[in-house]
């Protein structure tokens, strides 16, 4: 795994509802993320793309790799995320580790997979291809658990550990992912991040996420709870200091709040003490 790669700062995700107004003042933001596949067709789109890449760096998250699915790779959109990665010079490329497609059949959901070392080997081989494919570092992401399988045969972080360190990949790690699953399964979410090969973490993701009490759900469409907060705050100083990023998605706030929000982080920082 190539950990040779910058800490960014503190960056948001770029979302077509904020355009206007980023073109209007081009604020001091670090840095964006955009969703990958919004932007590999061309059009309207990917010139927006050109004027925001000539102010800001870029990284480019996917939401349609489905590196779990049983379904061969499908290679044109493998083609065209690597060309857009040259194009926006992406350091980093990051997924979900999930499955979403069957031959012929393409689901439009991170679906989650059977945590068992069949899995396990079958996904790091599948996400050893993608990298070198790529030719730049690439990066898995936590989901959050709603359900478990009946033959899981570990934790969530142990097969989420095992998969990065059998592919010698990157982990992009959603902390709010990790509280949302901590509260959906009963476990203490330290349990989960203390298991877990932060040298290996190359960007954090930070959300919000709706409560209905017995279950929440990962929404990105509320601020980012004090409890996540927390477990940033924690898990930050263990990866030596990586690209944040705020993650809104629905129930969109103005984007002057949005960049508010996504600077907490730098106060949690102030907080850290390093060993």
């Amino acid at each position: 795994m190539d950990k040779n790669v910058p800490n960014l700062g503190i960056g948001i995700g770029l979302r077509p509802i904020h355009l206007k107004e980023i073109f209007a003042s081009w604020p001091p933001i670090d840095w964006f993320e955009i969703i990958s596949e919004n932007f590999m067709s061309g059009g309207m789109p990917l010139r927006n793309l050109e004027k925001i890449l000539e102010r800001y760096p870029v990284v480019m998250h996917g939401v349609s790799l489905a590196i779990g699915s049983a379904a061969p790779f499908d290679w044109d959109y493998l083609k065209k995320l690597k060309a857009l990665a040259i194009k926006t010079k992406t350091p980093w490329l990051s997924d979900h580790l999930c499955w979403g497609r069957l031959p012929g059949a393409r689901f439009h959901d991170l679906l989650p997979l059977p945590r068992r070392m069949d899995v396990v080997n079958y996904v790091a081989e599948r996400a050893k291809i993608v990298q070198d494919f790529l030719e730049i570092p690439f990066a898995l992401e936590n989901l959050s658990s709603n359900a478990n399988f009946t033959d899981d045969e570990m934790p969530e972080w142990e097969f989420y550990a095992s998969v990065a360190e059998k592919a010698d990949i990157s982990m992009m790690l959603d902390v709010n992912n990790i509280y949302v699953s901590s509260r959906n399964e009963g476990y203490d979410p330290k349990e989960y991040y203390s298991n877990l090969p932060l040298d290996r973490v190359i960007q954090i993701h930070l959300a919000g996420h709706s409560d209905y009490g017995r279950y929440i759900l990962d929404t990105h469409d509320h601020p980012v709870r004090d409890e996540v907060w927390e477990i940033y705050r924690e898990v930050y100083p263990k990866t030596k200091g990586v690209s944040t990023l705020l993650e809104w998605d629905d129930r969109f706030i103005p984007f002057e709040d949005t960049w508010k929000e996504a600077l907490k982080a730098k106060e949690y920082q102030r907080q850290i003490v390093y060993d």
